[in-house]
């Protein structure tokens, strides 16, 4: 997402960074480079204008500080108008102290209703530990109830049960009393859409609104759809008064204009994004956090939260007591390779780390990709019991026999045994001299999952202690950064990260 507009955004500031000084001819042409970006990026006109003013003022103020580089000003000011556009202060889902919590989801056919409902239902399940029931009021629109029904088992929410010939007022009562007597904690109300605007829509939401009074009227919104969707936003909040916003497909908006428009057009918070197809896919909206994605700072609260959701505390443990005797074998590589997948891939993974977007097109060109990691899972389930445990077992005979087996090359076997090795020699670092303080910064306190550590007190790793520990360097790569049981880093990006010539 906002791949268009992060590639313009790092070409101002890189041109600035040539900049001795700021002087305000400097700031005008960048923040012209600036305002094309935003509306190539699908961003509604007034919202530029009020955005570049922001920038314009603080740029030629008396916030100019001279000890500071001109891009890192502009980058700043830039940062703090994308957070103030945003909406500020994330908007948290209001669940009311007297359950049931009722949430109903509006909006137009097509924009993702049902599969929110799905994802929300899960995440509130899992998060924040709620008793869930979703129920369809969509009387009208085929298999609606069925596609309701798959995800609510999936997500291991309750379900209401169908009964024919019910309106959606009677649905909504039926399924409020339902999740009274049952104790539900929320109740998630998916509603029926409309492939356009009409009364017929709205005085239906309406009366459903006024059955089952909402602590949360939420608008699923297509980001895909651009200002269209602000556009939706505007109507359905005068129209029935929305609480917040769901923007889906995010992933799949390269512009993100929708986004940076909907706030400020429509006056509602976006509360949630949709960035994926998978039921987990569901992130709560920080407009600070998105901001730096936007700016290429990365998102490492994304990425802590993902490890930690992803990464099983057992299997991170496990690792941890051999790195501490210095084993480390193909099968612990593996290990690494398979909760690496888990957690999005290397592409879900890099997009949340601070800088690597000016290395995008090198780690592409390199041939660092999902299909990679693929391969060098095959690779690895080609081999023998006896060879990942040896891998000095591994002559050219048997490397040919793993290559063909894996449908791969030998090159491709040999780079993968280089990267084991490169890993390997880390790990028997960290078993020795210094190991012990340098495992302690690597899993953020000693369990990745505890208080202190990475999932539970939400510390950042000492990767100063881990380098030291290490003898002062950070071999594999992007190595030691990444929490709770990816030790050796990203693996297949041994050595080096491409550099940056740009």
């Amino acid at each position: 997402m906002f791949e268009n507009l992060k590639d313009k955004l790092a070409g101002v500031f890189d041109g600035l960074a040539k900049r001795g000084a700021l002087r305000e001819g400097d700031v005008d042409a960048a923040l012209r480079e600036v305002r094309l970006a935003l509306l190539d990026a699908d961003v509604a006109l007034p919202v530029v204008k009020s955005f570049i003013e922001k920038v314009r003022e603080g740029a030629v103020g008396v916030e100019v500080l001279k000890s500071v580089r001109p891009d890192q000003q502009v980058i700043k000011l830039v940062n703090d108008a994308l957070i103030e556009a945003l909406g500020g202060d994330p908007a948290p889902l209001m669940i009311g102290t007297n359950p049931p919590s009722v949430i109903l989801m509006a909006g137009l056919q097509g924009s993702g209703k049902t599969t929110t409902a799905g994802k929300l239902a899960r995440r509130l399940r899992e998060r924040e530990r709620k008793k869930v029931m979703v129920a369809s009021l969509d009387v009208t629109r085929p298999a609606a109830r069925e596609q309701l029904r798959l995800l609510g088992e999936q997500a291991e929410a309750g379900i209401l049960p169908e009964l024919d010939g019910e309106t959606p007022v009677q649905i909504a009562k039926r399924a409020l009393q339902a999740a009274k007597l049952q104790a539900y904690d929320v109740l998630i109300l998916d509603t029926a859409g409309r492939i356009s605007i009409d009364e017929a829509l709205m005085a239906e939401l309406r009366d459903v609104r006024a059955a089952t009074n909402p602590h949360e009227v939420l608008l699923v919104a297509d980001a895909m759809t651009g200002q269209d969707a602000v556009t939706t936003a505007s109507a359905f909040n005068d129209a029935v008064g929305v609480t917040g916003i769901v923007l889906t497909r995010l992933d799949g908006d390269a512009r993100g204009g929708a986004a940076l428009s909907m706030r400020q057009i429509t006056g509602c918070p976006i509360k949630f994004v949709g960035v994926g197809e998978k039921q987990d896919a569901l992130e709560e909206f920080d407009p600070a956090r998105l901001a730096g994605r936007i700016l290429d700072m990365g998102d490492v609260v994304a990425l802590v939260e993902k490890a930690a959701e992803s990464i099983e505390a057992e299997e991170a443990e496990r690792l941890a007591r051999r790195m501490a005797k210095g084993q480390f074998d193909m099968n612990d590589f593996l290990s690494q390779i398979r909760q690496l997948q888990k957690m999005g891939g290397l592409g879900g993974i890099m997009s949340m780390l601070p800088g690597i977007g000016k290395m995008q097109k090198q780690i592409a060109a390199a041939g660092v990709d999902d299909n990679m990691i693929k391969r060098q899972e095959a690779i690895i389930l080609s081999m023998t019991k006896k060879e990942r445990v040896s891998v000095g077992l591994l002559n050219a005979s048997r490397r040919k026999r793993i290559a063909s087996g894996s449908g791969t090359s030998v090159q491709d076997v040999n780079r993968l045994v280089k990267q084991y090795q490169d890993m390997a020699r880390m790990m028997k670092k960290l078993g020795g001299k210094g190991g012990a303080s340098a495992m302690k910064a690597l899993l953020g306190g000693g369990n990745p999952f505890g208080g202190g550590g990475m999932g539970g007190g939400g510390n950042m790793p000492d990767l100063g202690a881990l380098a030291k520990g290490l003898g002062g360097k950070m071999p594999g790569g992007l190595s030691g950064g990444l929490p709770g049981g990816l030790p050796g880093g990203l693996p297949g990006l041994g050595g080096k990260p491409p550099e940056d010539k740009t």
